[in-house]
C-alpha cells in the first residue's frame, strides 16, 4: 500500500476516465480510490482501466447504487481512505489530466514541510477538444490564500493533496453547499490549518461545458455565498467577496462571459 491515495469520482464520463487514469506517469508511487456515483449511460469497465494504469499501485472501485452527488462520492471514498490508513489524499476529477510527475512532486513538499497540510497547484485549462484556453495563476502562499479566498477561487479542486490528519479537525466536505463542496471544504481548511500552491502547473484541466461549474453556475453561487456568510467577519475581503459574489449571482451569464474573456486577455498580456 502507498501513502498517497487518489481520489476520483465519476459519472457518466467512463472514457474521460480512462483519459485520466492514462495521464498518470509509470514511475508514480500511488492507489486510487474511484467512486462510481450511480452511473447509467456509461458505466465503469475495471478491466480497461486496470490495463491503462501503468503506475506503481492498486486500484479500488466502489459503487454508490443511486447518484447522489459528488460530495457524497468524495465522502463515500474520503471513508475508504481513512479507514485503510492512507497518510494522504490527492484529487483528480475526471477528464482531467495530470501532469509530469504531478504525485511525486506535492508528496515530497508536504513531506519536506510538515508544518503545511494542504497544497494545490496552478493549472492549464483546455477545451473539449484539447485546445489551450488559459493558466490559471493562484496566491501561491497562505497569508494571500486566507484573504482572497473569499474573493475567488484559490485553488483548483484537481490539485488538491492534503495529510489526512486534517480531517480530525475539519471533517469531510460539506454536503449543504451543492456544487461548492470543494470550496466549502477549501475554506474549513484554510481556518484551521497553513496551506500553500505550488507555482507549477501540475493539472490541465478540462473545461465541460456540462460541469458543475457551467452548467449549475447559479447553484453554485449561492452556494458560495452562503459559504462567505457561514464564515464572514468584519473585514475588507470579506466585504468585498460577499458584495462581488452577489453581483454574479444577479448579473446575465452573458456578462460574466465577457468580463472572464477581459481577465484572461489580461493574465495572458501580463
Amino acid at each position: 500500500m502507498n501513502k498517497v491515495a487518489l481520489l476520483i469520482p465519476h459519472y457518466n464520463n467512463f472514457r474521460g476516465l480512462v483519459t485520466s487514469i492514462n495521464s498518470i506517469d509509470s514511475s508514480e508511487f500511488i492507489d486510487i480510490v474511484i467512486v462510481d456515483d450511480g452511473s447509467i449511460i456509461e458505466k465503469i469497465d475495471e478491466d480497461v482501466l486496470i490495463k491503462a494504469f501503468k503506475a506503481n499501485g492498486t486500484i479500488k472501485f466502489l459503487y454508490l447504487p443511486e447518484n447522489k452527488g459528488i460530495e457524497h462520492a468524495l465522502n463515500h471514498g474520503l471513508d475508504y481512505i481513512l479507514k485503510n490508513n492512507y497518510q494522504f489524499t490527492a484529487r483528480l476529477d475526471v477528464g482531467d489530466v495530470c501532469v509530469g510527475k504531478r504525485f511525486e512532486i506535492q508528496h515530497k513538499f508536504l513531506e519536506d514541510n510538515k508544518s503545511i497540510k494542504f497544497i494545490g497547484a496552478n493549472a492549464n485549462a483546455f477545451d473539449m477538444e484539447g485546445n489551450f484556453l488559459f493558466r490559471y495563476n493562484f496566491p501561491l502562499k497562505h497569508s494571500e490564500i486566507k484573504k482572497r479566498i473569499y474573493l475567488n477561487a484559490v485553488f483548483v479542486h484537481p490539485t488538491f493533496m492534503f495529510d489526512n490528519e486534517i480531517i480530525k479537525t475539519v471533517g469531510y466536505y460539506p454536503t449543504n453547499y451543492k456544487s461548492a463542496e470543494d470550496f466549502a471544504f477549501a475554506m474549513k481548511v484554510v481556518k484551521h490549518f497553513i496551506t500553500e500552491n505550488l507555482e507549477e502547473c501540475l493539472v490541465n484541466v478540462e473545461i465541460n461545458p456540462n460541469g458543475i461549474s457551467l452548467s449549475k453556475r447559479n447553484q453554485q453561487i449561492r452556494s458560495r455565498l452562503n459559504v462567505i456568510k457561514d464564515n464572514f467577519y468584519f473585514g475588507y475581503y470579506p466585504l468585498y467577496g460577499l458584495f462581488r459574489n452577489i453581483i454574479i449571482c444577479i448579473a446575465p451569464n452573458k456578462w460574466i462571459a465577457a468580463m472572464k474573456k477581459v481577465k484572461k486577455r489580461n493574465d495572458r498580456l501580463h
